[in-house]
């Protein structure tokens, strides 16, 4: 059987001055991973190696965001980041500053757990 997604957490971070999507991408990660709290390796037994890390970040220009630095962030599990347009650059009608806002998405996959799971 394939991986099982077992938890799956949205972040978002922005970068208020620089433009700087790489920086509101690592944001947006790390707001996600502050969401998360996962004892099921520690009550099964299960390695955190055995964890695939699936990580989507969407912002208005993907091509400024370096996936392999962001996979980097994430502490446990094998990580790939992909990019995707989404996120929002917003933009001061005065000074003209534009703040981006990055989206993240962390979904957490294990091999089939069948047989360690039971009813409570």
């Amino acid at each position: 059987m394939t991986d099982q997604r077992f938890i799956i957490e949205m972040g978002m971070g922005n970068d208020l001055y620089g433009m700087d999507y790489q920086k509101a991408a690592a944001r947006a990660i790390e707001d996600a991973m502050r969401h998360s709290s996962i004892p099921v390796f520690e009550v099964l037994g299960i390695s955190h190696g055995d964890m695939r890390v699936a990580v989507t970040i969407g912002v208005q220009e993907p091509d400024k965001i370096d996936t392999k630095a962001l996979a980097s962030l994430l502490p446990r599990g094998k990580a790939v980041v992909s990019v995707t347009q989404g996120g929002l650059n917003s933009t001061h009608p005065q000074t003209g500053n534009t703040i981006v806002i990055a989206t993240a998405a962390i979904e957490a996959f294990l091999p089939h757990q069948g047989a360690n799971w039971t009813p409570a």
